[in-house]
């Protein structure tokens, strides 16, 4: 594999999972909309940022641990479309899963890469 390709492999999946995590973590302002107190708007943008949380969890993981990162990022996606099948149009499962599923993919391929990756 040329350098350049095995840097691009290297870095697209993590990349990839901050800027999701960012998008995900964006759904958490609608709670300044809310007109809580400030208490109840901290407890909500907190209860909000869980699954940003535990995406940057998966992430912090999947750095060292690729295999990891391909399996977890793979069935937080599988969770979404289980927990909330049948309740949005279909583009919202894209949008949503998608990019969680690819970052999962991406994730295993520098995993079966790696020895190419670590030189």
């Amino acid at each position: 594999m040329k350098p350049a390709a095995i840097r691009w492999l290297f870095w697209t999946p993590r990349v990839l999972s901050i800027l999701f995590i960012i998008f995900l973590s964006l759904f958490a302002l609608d709670v300044f909309d809310a007109g809580l107190g400030f208490w109840q708007t901290i407890v909500a943008l907190l209860i909000h940022l869980i699954p940003s949380a535990v995406l940057a969890g998966i992430l912090a993981v999947s750095w060292r641990w690729e295999w990891v990162g391909g399996i977890l990022f793979s069935a937080a996606g599988a969770a979404y479309l289980w927990m909330t099948w049948g309740r949005f149009p279909w583009y919202v499962y894209v949008f949503m899963s998608g990019p969680l599923f690819l970052v999962g993919v991406l994730f295993l391929i520098a995993w079966f890469q790696r020895n190419a990756l670590r030189s």
